[in-house]
């Protein structure tokens, strides 16, 4: 190996401990942090990152795996403290993803307000009001605003994040069992 060719590969493997680096300091570890401090999480594993692990504007919330014991609550749990422990970053998206692979979207601004809103909002209304917030990748609704009755609302919006968990992650969880 010549010696320009040892320093390009030193030079590039420097250049992507820095990049590992940021993304562990700027966000894996905050919310590994906060995920780590309830042990309701233990049923499912979260890597956050930056997309490419280079573009600090978007951020990647990835389900890496869930336990048969989980539930959809423990994921939205995961999410909303996560966002927490983010909650004074600024993204202009927040890609879900299951296993690298990319699914939905939320307006980084969304994702602020669930972190801002965490510890007094009813957790109940923020999950169930969730869906009407998400994006395809495409940047069109993922799901509908409902409005009308209560129970007619709610019922609609409960159907939506069954829908959402479904195609995010639980298809694909149920064909790898």
């Amino acid at each position: 190996m010549t010696s320009t060719l040892k320093r390009l590969t030193i030079a590039i493997l420097l250049v992507l401990a820095a990049v590992l680096a940021w993304n562990y300091i700027s966000v894996w570890r905050p919310v590994s942090s906060a995920l780590t401090e309830d042990p309701r999480n233990k049923v499912t594993k979260v890597a956050v990152y930056h997309q490419y692990l280079t573009n600090p504007s978007v951020l990647v919330f990835d389900l890496r795996s869930i336990s048969g014991d989980a539930s959809q609550t423990d994921v939205m749990r995961a999410l909303f403290q996560s966002a927490k422990a983010l909650k004074d970053k600024t993204y202009n998206e927040v890609i879900l993803a299951y296993k690298g692979s990319e699914k939905f979207k939320l307006k980084g601004i969304y994702f602020q307000k669930m972190g801002d809103e965490y510890d007094w909002q009813n957790p109940i209304y923020m999950t169930r009001t969730f869906s009407e917030n998400v994006q395809r990748l495409d940047g069109k609704p993922a799901f509908s605003k409902w409005t009308g009755g209560m129970l007619g609302v709610v019922k609609n919006q409960m159907d939506d994040l069954n829908s959402l968990h479904k195609e995010w992650y639980l298809k694909d969880w149920a064909a790898s069992q």
